[in-house]
């Protein structure tokens, strides 16, 4: 009788961890629209839509808190280092992703700052309760390898030391995006919400970055608008705070691998609409991506074996 006590903590260990890492999958397919909704809010510079989707995104909490009557004082009282690894994760990737666009091909710095995932994979073996598992590193390789096909579209990458500099700020957003996810989970007990605040911060110097190396652009049309609210409510939204309820409760390692699924999806979402072009390359990076998040996930798939016997 005495038994069941720990049984059913297991179970219900076992279906949070679950919960939470489904949210953590709901982050990568809404960063699967990031592309879609960027291009349709055409000219806009990048620093001036990070103000307006992060403002967006505070926006939203901020009514959350009002509906609900939640107070942010407790909040706000969190200890500092929290607030440096909640900014500098949200605005620093996005700075130091800009700087790499500017300074180097798009598509060799994409590559380089799409490194986070398998860093992830690699560094959350440091944290207490987790270890190596050879599946995750082989899923994340190839999962990479697929990613490298769609970016590049299969005509290779060149790098090249004129653009180091830009080189060098992709390989930041990498162990910057990396470093803020498995840190994360150093403060699983704090609520989601305050990455409203982080988002409120990273929107105000965005702006300042916007009013010192960008020009003013506004959207033309409605559907420009409608573009940069569905980013500022989805992927630079929604997107955070499940990734900070996967990343602090859900399988890390298995969210790393499955992270290489948005570029995919991106690219078959683009495909559909007829902004991107059918290839075989596209085909052999869908290939690789799936195949490597199937073998990321093999434990998961022995479970359920292990389950039904």
């Amino acid at each position: 009788m005495f038994k069941r006590v720990p049984a059913i903590s297991r179970l219900t260990h076992r279906t949070g961890k679950s919960l939470a890492t489904l949210c953590g999958l709901g982050a990568i397919l809404l960063w699967a629209l990031l592309a879609l909704f960027t291009a349709g809010t055409a000219q806009v510079p990048p620093f001036q839509l990070t103000t307006l989707t992060f403002f967006i995104a505070f926006c939203g909490v901020v009514i959350k808190w009002v509906v609900y009557r939640q107070g942010i004082r407790a909040l706000i009282q969190f200890p500092i280092p929290l607030w440096f690894l909640g900014v500098g994760g949200l605005f620093g990737y996005h700075f130091f992703y800009f700087m790499a666009l500017k300074n180097a091909p798009a598509a060799e710095a994409s590559l380089i700052a799409y490194l986070w995932p398998l860093l992830i994979i690699l560094f959350s073996t440091l944290l207490p309760g987790e270890r190596f598992h050879w599946f995750h590193l082989a899923g994340g390789l190839l999962s990479l390898a697929g990613a490298g096909l769609l970016i590049s579209k299969g005509a290779g990458l060149e790098i090249r030391p004129e653009y180091a500099k830009g080189y060098a700020a992709a390989l930041c957003c990498a162990f910057i995006w990396s470093t803020y996810s498995v840190l994360s989970r150093r403060y699983s007990g704090v609520s989601s919400d305050v990455i409203g605040l982080f988002c409120g911060i990273t929107a105000v110097l965005a702006l300042i970055c916007h009013l010192l190396f960008e020009q003013t652009v506004w959207p033309q049309s409605g559907l420009q608008w409608l573009a940069v609210l569905a980013l500022g409510l989805g992927p630079v939204g929604a997107a955070f705070f499940l990734w900070d309820r996967g990343m602090k409760q859900g399988d890390i390692q298995t969210l790393g691998v499955l992270s290489y699924l948005s570029p995919l999806l991106s690219t078959l979402i683009l495909l559909a609409l007829g902004v991107a072009s059918f290839s075989w390359s596209l085909v052999l990076g869908c290939l690789f991506i799936t195949a490597g998040a199937v073998i990321g996930s093999f434990h998961i798939f022995r479970n359920l074996i292990k389950s039904a016997a």
